[in-house]
């Protein structure tokens, strides 16, 4: 069998599965879990608004697709006290071990999207912690290796450093070798929203359907995997 002949045979199977599943459901018939985390202090905000659209957009892609939404708003989460594997019996116990790591690990997600408000052109404090108390899922094993994460950040003014949140988060996340997965047209590296509007970012309707790209994005990959 020569390679077109391979390639033919091989589109033509993926088409017949994909036929066989029907209309919203995917070919092995598991369900996918996206779960979505807030990074921002402020609970319920822009931010929040901003990964639930993200969300809504994933479940529609494919009625298999089950999202969640964790806001880290209100909660004490405090930073890594280093990498190595006996500091983690040192870190204190707080709001990570118990509201947010049983949700990321029982069971693990199948993707994830993770966004932060833009301080100072970064990412916040809360988010900072977050993603290095996710070291946790490193050892023994990567855990969330091949796993889609999109990204998605939201700033004071239409420029104000939401792409380099993203790249910021994005580097850190490839410490466990995830998939990174960036949006559709205009939302290529992630989703970038702008809170013009004393706090309704839905009147930003650019960056809203920038986060709906991004989690239909990251539904598509999800779904692609699980496939197999």
């Amino acid at each position: 069998m020569d390679r077109r002949t391979f390639l033919s045979a091989g589109l033509g199977a993926a088409a017949l599965a994909s036929a066989d599943a029907g209309p919203g459901q995917s070919a092995n018939g598991r369900e996918v879990r996206i779960v979505g985390v807030a990074c921002s202090p402020r609970q319920g905000k822009t931010t929040a608004t901003a990964v639930n659209a993200a969300l809504e957009a994933a479940k529609s892609v494919d009625s298999k697709v089950k999202v969640e939404f964790v806001d880290l708003g209100g909660l004490e989460i405090s930073g890594s006290l280093g990498g190595a594997a006996s500091a983690k019996a040192q870190q204190p116990k707080d709001d990570f071990d118990l509201m947010v790591l049983p949700r990321l690990r029982d069971p693990l997600p199948d993707g994830l999207i993770i966004g932060s408000p833009s301080y100072f052109r970064t990412m916040s404090a809360l988010c900072k912690a977050f993603l290095e108390r996710l070291a946790v899922l490193r050892s023994p094993k990567l855990l969330l290796a091949d796993k889609p994460v999109g990204v998605l950040a939201v700033g004071a003014y239409r420029n104000g450093g939401q792409e380099l949140v993203i790249e910021q988060i994005q580097a850190a996340l490839l410490c466990h070798e995830v998939m990174v997965v960036g949006g559709k047209p205009g939302a290529h590296q992630g989703a970038t929203l702008w809170n013009a509007y004393k706090d309704d970012i839905t009147k930003d309707e650019f960056g809203i359907e920038s986060a709906k790209k991004l989690g239909i994005r990251v539904a598509e990959a999800a779904l692609h995997l699980a496939q197999g």
